[in-house]
């Protein structure tokens, strides 16, 4: 059989496609706080193996209610999209948490330590942002709130901010079941991680400490949804939190968190000051 030659040019072409891809590791993790397996997918810069001493900021994204942390990789194209940026992203399972109390201790305590020992991030604030989707959105603005002095940025795809509000009635069935993570109406748990109670509880030190947000939502969205976002957004205005807050055309779908994902890289980017990778455009 005659041997097929390929020649120097596409050789060259297969080695760049090769290397623009983003490489994504699963590591299995066992959580001290949960005791229980916890795993997370990684999403690593393109030159991560190549520059040996570079260290990398960091962007949590997490995933919505009834999903999963391998939701990102399967249902976006998260990995191509973090490929035009040297951003390591990590998606870590939080299950039907809400992101509280445990969760909340996982999150901080034991998935960020084990991420900067595993892997060459920058360990300042201003090289770590945390974002997500749904239960995921109304996690990370959260986080921002809470813990401000881990995180530069903050931002959130159609953020169920009305989580800790819902009256009996105006719960989805789909939701019950999670709610008891946050016991009765009017329980501590609820009241501390209810967004609009932090919000209106902040002093104009803590606001001046807080990361930069930005959220978005799509206005066909259900209406447990959308008008928490609008609510949201104009609380922080009167609050005087920098942030933006973007209406959209769009529903509660993958479809839509695909699309918004990318802007949340680049704004997200912007804010860690890092330059966009220059690459060839995608067929």
């Amino acid at each position: 059989m005659k041997a097929i030659r390929l020649c120097p040019v596409f050789l060259l072409l297969l080695v760049f496609y090769a290397v623009a891809i983003a490489r994504v590791e699963t590591v299995q993790f066992q959580s001290k706080s949960i005791n229980t397996p916890l795993p997370y997918n990684v999403i690593l810069p393109t030159d991560y193996d190549t520059s040996k001493s570079t260290r990398y900021p960091v962007l949590y994204l997490l995933h919505g209610l009834m999903g999963h942390y391998n939701d990102w990789v399967a249902r976006t194209n998260i990995a191509d999209y973090a490929a035009d940026y040297g951003i390591i992203v990590v998606m870590p399972e939080g299950n039907d948490s809400w992101y509280i109390d445990k969760y909340e201790t996982y999150i901080l305590q034991e998935l960020i330590p084990d991420v900067q020992q595993r892997y060459r991030t920058i360990e300042a604030r201003y090289g770590r942002t945390i974002a997500g989707l749904s239960m995921g959105g109304y996690g990370a603005i959260k986080f921002g709130l809470k813990s401000p002095a881990t995180f530069v940025f903050a931002a959130s795809m159609s953020g169920a901010f009305s989580v800790t509000r819902l009256t009996d009635n105006e719960i989805p069935d789909s939701w019950r079941p999670s709610l008891k993570n946050f016991d009765a109406g009017g329980s501590q748990t609820r009241t501390a991680n209810d967004l609009f109670e932090l919000l209106q509880k902040l002093t104009a030190a803590r606001v001046a400490s807080l990361p930069y947000f930005y959220f978005d939502c799509g206005t066909e969205d259900s209406p447990i949804i959308f008008p928490s976002n609008r609510e949201l957004a104009a609380l922080m205005f009167e609050k005087k939190i920098p942030h933006e807050f973007r209406e959209l055309p769009g529903d509660h779908s993958w479809a839509y968190w695909d699309r918004q994902v990318q802007e949340i890289l680049k704004i997200a980017a912007e804010k860690m000051r890092l330059p966009r990778t220059k690459r060839t455009s995608r067929a």
